[in-house]
């Protein structure tokens, strides 16, 4: 039987999880032609990417770079079209013509363009978690009523979703789940005295011990912000509370998340750590497809580890629960706030102590409303956002 061929746009080309997904897609070009790839303004490595993929479409999110691309393809004879702004975003990500849209542009940019692509139907391949984090119910009820496939790609949903029983997980508890057992590694600052994490630099915390991230994710990593981030990710995606969500600390990063069945039974899905597994499982499925990945060599890890978490070492796990309880635009201030302070820590204003102290501070002040519209979460943000520059600004004083 012959595949039917998918056409693909890719939000955030030129970040790890856009490269990865396209080290995949070089394997099986035929069946995953790419419609669109688009990025901020990383002109050299989106002209290296269209030249190898030849898309339709180029987006630049900065109009200066994106004339920059014109230019340099005009010279190469290449006919892909080069836009530019949120606006075309939105447009390749929800193109008549496209089937599925991966979802990897980083923090609260990429939930317009993903929105855009769910209330489409497409198969949403998504690695933004901070959409759902947002705008969890919208997100869902938008999937609800366009048919999309809302597949996650993050390792760790990505590990749940294929422990998850077959048929209808609507309802967890009458599909037999006794409890979700969510892994992170800790990150790199697992075992650090906790008198020395005020001195951290950006360059230590971006270094982590068994993935290849970008920055802002690699810091939450090492806040274990990213665990509360997809802890309240869970719940949307899997139609669960976080009472029925444990999160554990896994230092080998080879178990990447757990379901446990009232029989007692603990599915886990293993492997490298390697972000190509659940792109291409996202591509594939219900089938699978190459990655890639080199096989896990048992022998070699030869040992699984795992600990509770150390909720002193990791407050900013307490706030997104705190945030999930909340409810409303309370996770969308939290994320708002967690932008902000992992700038300001990269940019050396504040220490990395000082992430969770100015998420705190915000939420302290934050009142949260309903989130009934994306313009609701879009001025929530903002206002989130003004919060925690001023928390900001009193720590660096």
């Amino acid at each position: 039987m012959i595949e039917s061929v998918k056409q693909i746009s890719i939000l955030g080309s030129t970040g790890s999880i856009g490269i990865s997904t396209l080290d995949v897609i070089s394997r099986h070009k035929n069946q995953y032609p790419v419609f669109a790839l688009t990025a901020n303004n990383n002109v050299e490595l989106m002209l290296k990417q269209v030249l190898e993929f030849q898309p339709k479409f180029a987006v630049l999110l900065d109009v200066s770079a994106a004339e920059l691309l014109r230019q340099r393809l005009s010279k190469k004879q290449v006919s892909t079209e080069v836009l530019s702004g949120k606006d075309a975003l939105e447009y390749v990500a929800s193109h008549e013509k496209v089937d599925y849209v991966m979802a990897a542009i980083v923090g609260a940019a990429g939930l317009l363009p993903t929105l855009a692509a769910v209330s489409t139907g497409k198969r949403v391949l998504l690695a933004n978690k901070e959409a759902l984090v947002m705008s969890g119910d919208l997100f869902m009820q938008q999937a609800k009523l366009s048919g999309a496939q809302v597949l996650p790609i993050d390792s760790e949903h990505n590990a749940i979703f294929q422990c998850m029983p077959e048929n209808d997980t609507s309802d967890l508890q009458t599909s037999g789940v006794r409890r979700i057992l969510l892994t992170g590694s800790g990150g790199p600052f697992r075992s650090l005295p906790l008198g020395s994490l005020e001195s951290v630099t950006p360059e230590q915390a971006c270094a982590h011990p068994n993935w290849s991230m970008g920055q802002k994710i690699s810091v939450d990593s090492a806040t274990m912000m990213n665990k509360g981030l997809e802890l309240i990710e869970a719940c949307w995606l899997f139609n669960t509370t976080q009472d029925f969500i444990d999160i554990v600390i896994h230092k080998q990063s080879v178990i990447h998340s757990m379901v446990e069945y009232n029989d007692g039974s603990v599915l886990a899905q293993m492997g490298n750590p390697d972000m190509r597994t659940p792109i291409a499982y996202g591509l594939g499925w219900p089938k699978r497809i190459d990655s890639g990945v080199s096989s896990l060599d048992l022998i070699q890890v030869s040992q699984l580890d795992f600990e509770p978490l150390d909720r002193e070492r990791f407050p900013c796990v307490g706030l997104a629960e705190h945030a999930i309880k909340q409810g409303g635009t309370g996770t969308t201030a939290l994320n708002a706030a967690n932008e902000v302070a992992v700038s300001a820590f990269l940019n050396r204003q504040i220490p990395f102590t000082a992430i969770a102290s100015v998420v705190a501070g915000v939420m302290d002040r934050y009142q949260r409303v309903d989130a009934d519209s994306i313009d609701i979460i879009l001025e929530q943000d903002l206002l989130a956002r003004r919060l925690a520059d001023e928390q900001v600004k009193c720590r660096a004083c």
